[in-house]
């Protein structure tokens, strides 16, 4: 039985006991109490908004005072902080992820302050990538969701970067560009699969996110050409192969999230297809929702179809 359930079964019977014997019930049942593990969640997540907020101000503080100080003093201070925050996560247990997460940040933060100081003429992937690089010991040391998520953003950023870098400083990629695009996928799918090995659901899911987000934005944008790219069918092959791939792994948020890539996939396509040609634009927009509600549909249902089948084969012993 379910909690929402659990808890009106509960309340119904509390109905029908005389009323001195109703305080007994909910108190055994205990709907009052404060949820189990509450408390903990609330304690981590105050550490990482503090760890967060310590690392955004020791970086305004540095550039308030940028003219003020000189550039030892400003590498000294992100320097020491970012040793600092190993030590803290090195020696204290209990502050190890919110320092952790700040060393990750302040990172960055050392890594942006010595590109815009010495203007060393390196792309900016080159330091996203760095940054990843650097900070992937300590995301291995921590083994936690709450450092493999923001790794992934940045390992994200990096492929953005060096994709855009090499394609003439173009964020739009054209049929030429086919070549670019799949080793950028190859490098996402490789540190996807690289983190559900890793055991980091919620640093993969974040990934998949990302790289969903990535070739849609890379396929759609050749729907504003005069003719389609071959970035665009990449794409939405690309997602399709991403829905299979975790379908044995039956990971419900990573199937959401391809399925959704490709349901926006083909609804762009078909909506180019209809409005490329003019004709009656009232009759399109009718046909495009009654398609995009009809693939949501389909998507829904197929995922809580799954979804199911897998809480069955947990309940059966």
């Amino acid at each position: 039985m379910h909690a929402p359930d659990l808890r009106s079964g509960i309340l119904n019977l509390s109905a029908t006991l005389p009323p001195a014997q109703q305080p007994a019930l909910l108190a055994l049942a205990g709907l009052e109490r404060e949820p189990a593990g509450a408390r903990a969640g609330l304690d981590l997540g105050l550490r990482l908004l503090a760890a967060g907020l310590m690392g955004f101000g020791l970086l305004m503080w540095v550039a308030a005072n940028w003219g003020a100080w000189s550039r030892s003093t400003h590498f000294l201070i992100l320097q020491g902080a970012w040793v600092l925050t190993l030590l803290v996560a090195w020696r204290l247990p209990r502050a190890r992820l919110a320092a952790g997460l700040l060393a990750l940040l302040l990172q960055g933060g050392v890594l942006a302050y010595f590109g815009q100081t010495y203007q060393t003429g390196a792309d900016p992937w080159q330091l996203f990538a760095l940054w990843a690089l650097l900070t992937l010991p300590l995301a291995l040391q921590l083994r936690h969701d709450l450092l493999w998520a923001p790794w992934s953003l940045v390992l994200a950023l990096g492929v953005t970067l060096w994709t855009h870098a090499h394609a003439g400083q173009r964020w739009m990629l054209g049929s030429e560009d086919l070549p670019l695009l799949m080793q950028a996928s190859a490098l996402l799918a490789a540190a996807l699969a690289f983190l559900q090995w890793r055991g980091a659901a919620w640093g993969a899911r974040a990934l998949g996110l990302w790289s969903a987000l990535l070739l849609m934005g890379w396929g759609l944008a050749t729907l504003f050409d005069e003719r389609v790219g071959s970035p665009y069918w990449m794409a939405g092959l690309l997602a399709g192969a991403g829905l299979l791939s975790q379908w044995q792994r039956a990971d419900m948020v990573l199937l959401s999230v391809f399925a959704l890539a490709l349901n926006v996939w083909a609804v762009a396509g078909l909506s180019r297809l209809l409005f490329r040609g003019g004709g009656d634009h009232i009759g399109s927009l009718l046909l495009i929702g009654l398609v995009a509600a009809g693939l949501l549909a389909a998507t829904v249902s197929q995922l809580m179809r799954l979804a199911r089948r897998l809480e069955q084969k947990e309940v059966q012993p």
